[in-house]
């Protein structure tokens, strides 16, 4: 029996409008929280504090991920920032209230 994962594309910022990172993971909540905790102090995110969780998707593939990860880390700032701002316009961090698994947002 195969099982299922999934694999997630994310944005973390420093603040509403700050400086942003793309990543991609298989375990997002493991990720912001290496993230938030700053496990690896000379990490870009870490020296310009950057770990609110502004958007994220999900993928069944990790080929999947991967291309769009790439995708939007060509795409222009104010693109990245009006895709945050069409699911999240406070900039809310959405990890803040995660119990466990995050939701799907396919």
């Amino acid at each position: 029996m195969q099982q299922f994962r999934q694999y997630f594309v994310y944005i973390v910022a420093s603040k509403k409008n700050g400086t942003l990172y793309i990543g991609v993971t298989n375990n997002i909540e493991r990720r912001i929280k290496e993230h938030k905790s700053k496990l690896n102090p000379q990490s870009f995110t870490s020296r310009y504090n950057v770990n609110i969780l502004v958007y994220y998707e999900t993928f069944q593939y990790i080929n999947d991920a991967i291309d769009r990860e790439k995708q939007l880390k060509k795409w222009n700032r104010q693109w990245k920032i009006n895709l945050i701002e069409e699911e999240n316009k406070e900039w809310k961090d959405l990890s803040s209230d995660w119990n466990g698994f995050p939701p799907s947002r396919e």
